[in-house]
């Protein structure tokens, strides 16, 4: 896992300013910046539209993915080296799914053709993603993430997964150790976590630094379903949480 600013664009840094003063919606300078960096206005898709941007390769369910592909319960999304697509399902879950991902999006149990999501699947990779009242399950190879309706960034190795909760509240179980369990409840990454496979008994969940995602990055992916992050930006650029670690 790469440490942090190694993955940020630092062109993104240059929103903040202009997502604080709410410049994307006033039509103003700002909304002409944001198309020159994500390469559109950063807004609600329209109904029908699941891609905001795909940069690289991706796929969905083995093809070649575009801007019109749709992406539902039930859809594998993958990534290929240096890669990133961001896209929205059922116009309420909203994600960014990094380069070197396979991500597995889950319908709802005992519902076939389902348009609600029971639970993502990182086998590998980096994912950021928002949703709201929608509980769901999240697993990678050594951890299952309860989630409540918040915004999440996970990384998934074979080894060692990753999980901030960004703000919300979280159920995190180690799958190798029922007695490493923890409730994390967040207002602004409060505590970053590192689910392990090799430790002793009740000690494969341990603290871990704030890396790889930003506060401008879930500013977006909530403004393509429609929402706003729960807080807001200071007058000057963030760069990591307001704590120490």
């Amino acid at each position: 896992m790469q440490g942090p600013g190694e993955t940020e664009d630092p062109r993104r840094r240059v929103l903040i300013r202009a997502l604080a003063a709410g410049l994307f919606a006033a039509g103003l300078p700002g909304a002409a910046l944001a198309g020159g960096i994500f390469g559109s206005r950063p807004a609600r898709l329209p109904a029908g539209q699941s891609i905001y941007r795909i940069s690289g390769r991706a796929t969905v369910n083995g093809k070649e993915a575009t801007l019109a592909t749709r992406i539902n319960p039930g859809d594998t999304v993958q990534t290929a080296k240096d890669s990133e697509i961001v896209f929205t399902v059922n116009g309420s879950h909203s994600m960014i799914l990094r380069g070197d991902s396979h991500l597995d999006i889950e319908p709802a149990q005992d519902t076939a053709g389902s348009l609600l999501i029971g639970g993502l699947r990182l086998l590998t990779g980096k994912l950021l993603s928002v949703s709201r009242n929608a509980p769901m399950r999240v697993s990678t190879v050594t951890a299952t993430l309860g989630i409540r309706g918040t915004g999440f960034y996970v990384e998934s190795d074979p080894a060692l997964t990753y999980f901030c909760t960004c703000y919300g509240t979280t159920d995190i179980a180690a799958n190798a150790d029922p007695e490493s369990r923890t409730t994390v409840e967040s207002k602004h990454h409060d505590r970053p976590l590192y689910i392990v496979s090799d430790a002793e008994r009740g000690k494969n969940i341990r603290n871990a630094p704030f890396i790889n995602h930003t506060d401008q990055e879930l500013t977006l992916i909530e403004a393509l379903v429609g929402r706003t992050t729960p807080f807001v930006f200071e007058n000057d650029s963030y760069s990591g949480p307001r704590r120490d670690y």
